[in-house]
């Protein structure tokens, strides 16, 4: 039901049109009157009329300042104006002002009936349009979210529709990059410098950041802040152009599943799991998924990818020759994990694959795949064994000397000669915490050192490895509990207090 009020310093006059009109016939209910126009305002503010039948001449504040001050707060409210006084200016001023009618008193039943009709058809308009708009804008948001799920996908083949989806400001547009997310969506502040568009791919929750101004220290702030109810926020590397956002959404995509795995929460960046993972590159999702099982020891995982391949193959009826490339294919992506964990293939290079062109059915292939994977998987945990802690111990030893410069994991698996994603993964086996963990451990660990001694909180930042300011303070924040500013200060009353004891 709408509701309505009555302002007039007229006692009468309040009492009269409540008792005059017929509210209900309205669908109306008048909810209170008020005889100046201060206690109309706070009236107002109270009830949150739809209508105001208000005098223009009242004591602390007349009409037309009334309605101006309730125009700016509720844009929606219909006015009608009453008034003894039928002076031009008051008209002109009203009808500037949007007012639904401008009644002269003495105030007739059809006067105010024919207001209230007029009044009734302009709301009954506003809402009929304020709907429509809604629906305009919802169904612009999910033609945007398509095609910006058509892009993430698609890159360059989705480019144009996207630039008609988004509008004019594509073009400010200087960078991409695509988070995904495996707990609750962050929310996202609004900002000049990005505009983030969230899309969802199956179960896959998935943000592309267009990017206003880089490099965007405010997103990376709220990411260091990120704590996603023990989930993880994973995000691709920044593209400089749109069609090129598939390749951060399979970062982001990656990241998020090697996070996962190593028990991270809150922001993991691809490049803390290995952000340059040639072996990646041009792979299917499955695919992935099987190197992912290799590198991680997953036996069970790695049977379950075979039998949903397999299955894959009898609905697709794919032909011998198809079968027969993808499963070598598999066998040498094996290979190559064999490889980077520094095991030697052995007799099972070359591989052999000839010896599918002989086999007339899909049991006798993939039982050929898996004689060949079950050969090589224990070679594949000799390896692991063989390597893990002398290439971690050489990895602490390079981060302990090197944790105040920004170094990444790329070059800390540079140092031991093996690859950044499965070094990652080793580390976290090794050690029971992830390489990014240990080391912002120990950063924290030397900036509260630094901020005891009195350093200023830039000074430390940059001591500590970290290129932003906003960056270090959140991080701080988030392991610490306050902000490098309130330990210090906390670390400086300490002392004082100690030196008054003494």
């Amino acid at each position: 039901m709408l509701k309505a009020v009555v302002f007039d310093d007229e006692y009468i006059v309040c009492q009269g049109l409540s008792k005059m009109i017929d509210w209900g016939r309205y669908g109306v209910e008048l909810v209170g009157t008020a005889g100046d126009g201060l206690a109309a305002l706070e009236l107002f503010r109270e009830q949150r009329p739809d209508i105001v039948l208000t005098d223009i001449r009242m004591p602390g504040m007349d009409g037309l300042q009334l309605i101006e001050t309730v125009a700016e707060e509720a844009k929606d409210t219909m006015f009608i104006v009453l008034s003894g006084f039928n002076e031009f200016e008051y008209v002109r001023r009203a009808i500037g002002l949007g007012v639904v009618d401008y009644l002269e008193k003495p105030i007739t039943i059809q006067k105010i009936e024919q207001a209230m009709d007029k009044t009734l058809e302009r709301i009954m308009k506003q809402r009929a349009f304020s709907s429509m708009r809604q629906d305009l804008e919802a169904s612009r948001e999910q033609l945007l979210e398509k095609a910006t799920l058509d892009l993430l996908l698609a890159g360059d083949k989705a480019l144009e529709r996207w630039k008609r989806c988004y509008g004019s400001e594509w073009s400010r547009v200087c960078g991409v990059t695509v988070l995904a997310c495996s707990g609750e969506p962050l929310h996202w502040p609004e900002s000049e410098a990005f505009r983030i568009v969230n899309v969802t791919n199956g179960e896959e929750r998935l943000s592309a950041v267009f990017h206003y101004v880089l490099p965007s220290d405010e997103l990376w702030g709220v990411l260091a802040a990120a704590e996603t109810h023990g989930g993880v926020i994973a995000s691709g590397g920044t593209c400089a152009l749109p069609e090129e956002a598939p390749r951060s959404c399979k970062e982001a995509q990656r990241a998020l599943r090697y996070g996962r795995f190593l028990e991270e929460s809150g922001w993991v960046r691809s490049a803390d799991i290995g952000g340059d993972d040639r072996l990646q590159d041009n792979l299917t999702g499955h695919e992935e998924a099987v190197v992912f099982a290799l590198r991680t020891g997953n036996r069970s995982e790695l049977d379950r990818l075979l039998g949903e391949l397999k299955l894959w193959m009898e609905e697709q009826k794919l032909a011998p020759d198809k079968a027969e490339q993808k499963l070598v294919r598999l066998l040498y992506l094996s290979v190559e994990v064999l490889k980077e964990a520094g095991g030697i293939p052995g007799e099972l290079a070359p591989i052999a694959h000839q010896e599918l062109g002989g086999m007339h059915t899909r049991e006798e292939m993939f039982g050929w795949l898996g004689s060949k994977l079950a050969a090589m998987l224990p070679r594949l945990s000799e390896a692991r064994r063989s390597t893990k802690h002398a290439a971690v111990e050489q990895a602490l030893a390079y981060m302990e000397h090197h944790f105040g410069q920004d170094i990444s994991l790329q070059e800390i698996a540079d140092q031991v000669g093996l690859n950044a994603t499965y070094f990652s993964l080793l580390f976290k086996e090794e050690m029971g915490i992830s390489y990014i963990k240990h080391l912002t451990n120990r950063r924290m660990e030397q900036a509260k050192l630094l901020l005891r001694e009195g350093l200023l909180v830039a000074d430390v930042s940059e001591r500590v490895g970290y290129l932003t300011y906003r960056h270090f303070t959140e991080t701080f924040k988030k392991q610490v509990g306050m902000t490098p500013k309130q330990y210090r200060e906390a670390a400086h009353t300490e002392h004082k207090d100690e030196a008054d004891e003494q």
